[in-house]
């Protein structure tokens, strides 16, 4: 396979048809990977490179080991012609958050980890750092997940579908306490008072007719 060799046997053609890098940014990407990278900055340029080849987004994955939605992510910014940016993004504290990355955040939480390959249902602040570190490169605190989701008034905690609903199934009514505890005795209220009129007068009681 012809094209520059990098990590291990992995190349790159040269005999392709362009799919959105022009021939600056794919000249630049292959440069850039001679250079000494951390493992985010390649696995984004790699994702690129393979992307203009033509390579599916689980072809990609098989051959980065990397999530579905890391491929996605870079597989746009190449096609939007930003390829030649794939440093704008950079792995540390101090730009670790700007628009991009809360869009990002945000995009996650109003979605089901399951479209991204993950097996839970619902997003934990821990999750959604490690899934923007995987796609940006940065790596934020929990705590710091949870500050920025409280600012942008979202939560990790499904909503209840009725609040008003919830709150009257758990009130227990003294009218529903009385009708279940308390038997109808109306069945009971004809008595026949005749026997026991001997008693009554022997004690002084009135019988009442």
């Amino acid at each position: 396979m012809s094209g520059s060799q990098i990590s291990g046997n992995r190349g790159y053609t040269s005999n392709y048809k362009v799919m959105f890098l022009t021939p600056f940014q794919r000249k630049l990407l292959l440069e850039s990977l001679q250079k000494k990278l951390l493992e985010s900055y390649r696995q984004r340029i790699e994702i690129m490179l393979l992307a203009d080849e033509g390579k599916t987004q689980t072809e990609i994955c098989q051959i980065l080991g990397c999530c579905a939605a890391t491929v996605r992510h870079w597989t746009h910014i190449a096609r939007m012609g930003m390829a030649h940016q794939w440093q704008d993004c950079p792995i540390g504290r101090p730009k670790a958050v700007n628009d991009r990355y809360l869009e990002r955040l945000q995009e996650l939480v109003s979605s089901s980890p399951r479209d991204y390959g993950y097996s839970f249902q619902r997003w934990t602040a821990n999750w959604l750092q490690k899934h923007l570190a995987k796609e940006f490169g940065v790596a934020v605190s929990d705590r710091h997940i949870k500050r920025l989701l409280k600012q942008m008034g979202l939560s990790t905690r499904p909503k209840p579908r009725d609040n008003q609903e919830q709150v009257q199934g758990s009130k227990i009514f003294i009218g529903d306490l009385k009708s279940a505890t308390v038997p109808d005795n109306s069945e009971f209220l004809p008595m026949n008072f005749a026997k026991f009129s001997k008693d009554l007068d022997t004690h002084g009681a009135q019988f009442i007719r």
